[in-house]
This record gives structure tokens, sequence and C-alpha cells, in this order.
């Protein structure tokens, strides 16, 4: 394990073409992986027997995204979940990370499937604290929180800095977020992942201006008011019952605001 300090369609854009050979990666111009295996492999995913599996109706517009973006396609996961290896597959040619909360379980998925690239994060939020965390991020917007930095030195208390230093170095094509745990009030939540991500697509320095990311377990009141908060409801693309799909642009680093149109969210967290 690598160990770290504690139904809208929509238009796909190419990478910036820069890469970080830390990764290793595929090359461009290989073979793209035929569609016949792609619809395989989301076919047999679907009928999984685990309860947490994702069905096919959420696993389709990811896998529609990474099948257009250009190779080699950076793809960051956050969760190592049921659909690790899917995600893995599917991006056939391209840099896939996968970020988790728990060491333990990255380091023996490691062991069982050495191809996979897993860092564990100590995440430091309760998901019982969003609304506090949120309001202190957009106190903090044009320093410690802004939207266009490098994460790796901040100390905004949504931003996750304790990656590896090449993470940041990478632009992302596409970010996926299903973890860490954000089911109760006293599990981590997913609002650092959220803030994170949104950070990483507006501070790109490459070519492709847009990062598609997309939420899961979105009819949860906390990925649905970090969502609005931080990736914005202008840049909302998709949206079925559980996964959302966001298309973010960078942004000119004296930018400091996240949303055009600012909306105050009307979700509300149990106590």
């Amino acid at each position: 394990m690598k160990y770290c300090n504690t139904a809208t369609s929509t238009t796909l854009y190419g990478r910036s073409g820069s890469s970080i050979s830390a990764f290793g990666g595929g090359a461009g111009g290989r073979a793209p992986l035929p569609t016949t295996v792609i619809n395989t492999l989301l076919h047999y995913a679907s009928r999984s027997n685990d309860s947490f599996h994702m069905e096919y109706s959420e696993m389709k517009p990811i896998s529609d995204v990474l099948r257009k973006c250009s190779s080699p396609c950076n793809f960051l996961v956050f969760g190592l979940t049921q659909e690790t290896l899917l995600w893995k597959a599917l991006n056939h040619n391209g840099r896939t990370i996968f970020v988790d909360e728990n060491r333990y379980y990255a380091a023996y998925f490691e062991e069982l499937h050495p191809e996979i690239d897993a860092f564990d994060v100590q995440f430091t939020t309760k998901a019982s604290e969003t609304r506090e965390l949120i309001e202190s991020a957009k106190e903090q917007i044009r320093n410690e929180c802004r939207p266009v930095q490098n994460l790796l030195f901040s100390e905004c208390k949504l931003g996750i800095n304790d990656l590896p230093n090449h993470v940041y170095q990478v632009d992302w094509d596409v970010i996926l977020i299903d973890g860490p745990r954000g089911d109760e009030g006293e599990g981590p939540g997913r609002m650092q992942p959220i803030f994170t991500s949104g950070v990483l697509a507006r501070s790109k320095k490459g070519s492709n201006p847009k990062t598609h990311i997309f939420v899961h377990d979105y009819y949860r009141d906390v990925e649905m008011m970090s969502g609005d908060e931080f990736l914005c409801r202008e840049n909302l693309v998709e949206l079925n019952d559980v996964l959302a799909h966001f298309v973010v642009e960078k942004m000119e680093e004296n930018g400091f605001q996240y949303c055009r149109n600012s909306v105050s969210t009307k979700a509300s967290l149990s106590s």
C-alpha cells in the first residue's frame, strides 16, 4: 500500500496530455476496450449478489464518460467498493487511482490485486458537522479554502492535503466520489472529497478545461449540500435517483467564487 500521513447527454472532452510517470498508466494510441466487453462487464457487475453494489443505471453514465475520455484518461476514485475492479478495467489504457479511509483494507486490496493503486487518507470530519464546515469554508474562500490552489499546502478543514505530492500534479479527467462512509452522523461524510474534487477541477493546468465529477448517494443531505456549494447546480448535467454528474471547468487563479449562481440548499441534516 502507498501510505500517506494519516438521462441528459453531455459533451465529452479529452485530457490535457500531461502525464505523471509515478502512476504508470497506458500509452496513448492503444486499442480501446471493445464495446461488447464494456457491456459484458457492466452486465455482470450489475448482477452482483452484494447488497451494496451499484445498479446498471448508476454505472452506465460513468462508463460512458470513461469510454469517450481521451487516452490515457486520468480517473480518481474515492472509495474502495464492489466496483473497484470494474473501474480499473473500464479505464483500460488510463491511470486509475483509488483513495480510501481504511488503511488495512487498502493494503489487503492491493495485496489481492497488485495492479490496483490505492492510497489511504485519515478523514478528519464528521457528517454531523457538515453545516459548520461548509460555513467555515465559505468564510475562508479568499485564503485557505479558495477554489484554485494546491491543496498540499492548504489548511482548509475541507481540503485533503495528505495525499502523495504527485496526486496533486495530475489533471484529473474523471472523478468518482463513492466514499468514505457518509450514512451516519459520526462517519466522516463526503464533504472533504467533494470540496477537494472541486478544487482539483478548478486548479487544472492543462489544455482540457473540464472535469467530470460523479457523486454517488446524492439523495443524502451531506452529498447534496456539499455538491450544491462546491460543485454547483449550474454544473449539474445529469441526475438520477442516487448519482449526480457534474462537469466543472478550471478557473483563473484570482477567482474567489465556487458557483456563479449562489444557491442556498434546502437540504436539512437530521440532528
